[in-house]
């Protein structure tokens, strides 16, 4: 009796045959493939021929997937509806007041003769992407010169105050965030109205209020809102809220740690304030006491020496003068006096009387010359004689 396999399974050639020949193919297809891009047209056309298979495949974990999507998104829109129709109700009720206060700002305002408030605009933008230098805290927004976007104006969002455009190009603008450590907001306490100015740290993740004095009412919960004294801000934004307070004996200012209110990192979507101040400008600044006292030294410094050089002029008048006047003025006094003496003139001094007015005369221009000549650099004492 034979036993041997049936005639179907003796067909072809060996196992190891067959193996080497499909290692070998294999290896041919994946050479061939990856050097020349070969089976790109048969893995296109395998693709497309096989793809209604694979999404009939996957249609059992689509419908489930989209049950799950859909139970979970119906209870968000009902959560966020919820928050939305409370958010919106408090909003109504603030607007409210807000109108009122206006109103009332309004009459006030007009009844003290104070001017009105500036106003403001809003330009909406988003934030394309960050800055390529690490140590710095700045991103680009997609609006630019083009837009209406100026240099200077602040960036909020609804939350608060993100930062600042530092610099801005025809079709996109560069935004200093509130974080940085060369940014500086002016801002005041709601609380207690205290004025300081809040700056970014050199680590971007906190912010610190400084010039605060050890003896200044600062509690940790602070909000921190704008000033607007700088003309910059509109006041009222919110900036900041206090987290630590650190009050040493040995310092004249206490250190006060302070975090944003607004997602400084995490805002996409901003707003590009720009700011109308109607406060007319500064007036120019005055000299102060060091300069004034400095300006009034130096006039007490020349008075001196005018005085003498008016001094050495006299005195260089004063040589001449006397050698032209005494010699002149002697003999014309002394016969003026003889001539007042005698009260009946005797033909010979009557001829003389004309004499004497002549040398009078001749005595006061020599006087004027001598002067003349004494009041110049050149002339020396005694040369009119």
């Amino acid at each position: 009796m034979e036993y041997s396999p049936p005639p179907l399974f003796k067909q072809g050639p060996s196992a190891l045959a067959r193996l080497v020949f499909f290692v070998l193919l294999a290896l041919a297809l994946l050479i061939s493939d990856a050097r020349f891009n070969t089976l790109e047209i048969v893995r296109g056309v395998l693709g497309a021929g096989l793809y209604p298979l694979q999404r009939a495949a996957l249609v059992p974990r689509d419908v489930f997937m989209g049950a799950a999507d859909l139970a979970v998104t119906s209870a968000t829109l009902r959560s966020e509806n919820n928050t939305l129709r409370a958010k919106n109700l408090q909003l109504s009720q603030q607007a409210n007041t807000a109108a009122e206060l206006a109103a009332e700002n309004t009459h006030l305002r007009a009844l003290l003769q104070l001017s009105q408030r500036s106003t403001t605009q809003a330009l909406p933008a988003e934030i394309q992407y960050d800055t390529r230098d690490p140590f710095t805290q700045k991103v680009v927004i997609g609006r630019g010169a083009q837009q209406g976007i100026q240099n200077g104006s602040p960036v909020v969002n609804e939350d608060g105050v993100i930062g600042q455009v530092t610099r801005v190009f025809p079709l996109q603008a560069e935004v200093t965030l509130l974080t940085d450590k060369d940014q500086a907001v002016p801002v005041q306490i709601v609380r207690t109205g205290l004025r300081s100015v809040i700056y970014g740290t050199p680590k971007g993740d906190t912010l610190d209020l400084r010039f605060v004095p050890i003896s200044a009412d600062v509690q940790t919960g602070d909000e921190l809102v704008t000033s607007g004294l700088d003309g910059i801000y509109p006041p009222g934004l919110p900036v900041a809220k206090v987290v630590r307070v650190d009050k040493q004996a040995d310092t004249a200012f206490a250190r006060v740690i302070c975090l944003p209110i607004a997602p400084v990192r995490g805002a996409r979507q901003l707003l590009v304030l720009h700011y109308v101040n109607d406060v007319p400008p500064r007036p120019p600044e005055e000299p102060d006491a060091a300069t004034v006292a400095k300006d009034a030294k130096a006039k007490k410094n020349a008075k001196p020496a005018d005085g003498k050089a008016a001094t050495a002029d006299k005195s260089a008048a004063k040589p001449g003068g006397k050698s032209a006047d005494k010699p002149a003025e002697k003999p014309s006094d002394k016969a003026a006096d003889k001539a007042a003496d005698k009260p009946a003139a005797t033909p010979k001094a009557a001829e003389k009387a004309p004499t004497r007015s002549a040398a009078e005369k001749k005595a006061a221009a020599e006087r004027k010359s001598a002067a003349e000549k004494s009041a110049k650099p050149q002339a020396k004492p005694g040369t009119q004689q």
